[in-house]
């Protein structure tokens, strides 16, 4: 009887403690890996961080495309850039002009590739 007695008086010693450590591990695990824990929230901020920075490459490009607006208004007219967009459009070109045709595999901005004789 002394030894049901001692062990049921260690297990009694044992549980409370381990029953809290499991507890403190459970809310642990879930601050770190849970829906709103560290990784989640360090992920989020990746997510902002890009979203920033196609937002700030969109506002660039809206700027741009802005200011061409603004040369091409009725107020401010700038006469080179109606040439420009005449000759884009009209698909025209100066008699002056040097014109480079481009593969239709090239992309635009890349330098053209000798021809192989």
């Amino acid at each position: 009887m002394d030894l049901r007695r001692d062990i049921k008086r260690r297990l009694a010693q044992v549980a409370w403690p381990m029953l809290g450590a499991c507890l403190a591990g459970y809310f642990v695990y879930h601050a770190v890996q849970g829906d709103r824990g560290i990784v989640a929230w360090m992920q989020l901020n990746q997510q902002i961080r890009v979203a920033e920075t196609e937002r700030d490459k969109t506002d660039a490009e809206r700027q741009e495309m802005e200011q061409r607006v603004a040369l091409l208004s009725n107020t401010s007219l700038d006469l080179d850039m109606l040439e420009e967009r005449a000759r884009v459009m009209l698909n025209f070109a100066h008699p002056d002009d040097l014109v480079i045709f481009l593969n239709a595999q090239q992309k635009p901005g890349t330098a053209p590739k000798p021809a192989v004789n």
